[in-house]
């Protein structure tokens, strides 16, 4: 099973989603999963993690399928030599039970080990990250997944349910 997990922040709380779903081509999910966190961690520049974390760690304790691979809108790794991003601190949280895939939509520049990857018409790319498979995989992954649109359904559909609960 695959999970797409996200967080949105309103005042003091954080929504933390999860879309699960079978297979990577699914169009609908099998479940989906929401929680309010009351925030405790302010954003700080180049410590994104430190917000996010207790927020998707929360969701996925409520999961209750099995999950193989958490999709996640952000990168695994910052740069060629390694520099943990938000997928590599959720990797080590998780100790290592699943695979991370890291979508995200913003090109970071020190991230050059990023695939960049162009779904439907659009013009500008997703980039790619992984931990637990191969990058190439994890595009591939991403590639199949349902919907025209640059954003992939059900990584939308999570966007979403973090937004609205």
């Amino acid at each position: 099973m695959v999970a797409c997990l996200d967080v949105h922040y309103t005042g003091d709380e954080a929504r933390a989603a999860a879309v699960v779903f079978s297979n990577w081509p699914d169009a609908e999910p099998a479940d989906r999963y929401s929680v309010l966190v009351p925030e405790d961690a302010a954003y700080q520049p180049g410590k994104f993690y430190l917000r996010e974390l207790k927020p998707l760690m929360t969701v996925i304790e409520r999961i209750s399928e099995p999950i193989d691979v958490y999709v996640i809108d952000a990168y695994c790794y910052l740069s060629p030599d390694q520099k943990p991003g938000l997928g590599a601190y959720l990797y080590r949280a998780i100790e290592g039970r699943a695979c991370i895939v890291g979508v995200a939509k913003n090109r970071f520049r020190s991230a050059k080990q990023a695939i960049e990857l162009l779904r439907g018409n659009s013009k500008r790319a997703l980039y790619i990250t992984s931990i637990g498979m191969s990058r190439e995989e994890a595009a591939s992954c991403i590639s199949v997944m349902s919907g025209k649109f640059r954003i992939p359904t059900l990584l939308k559909m999570a966007d979403e349910l973090a937004r609205s609960g």
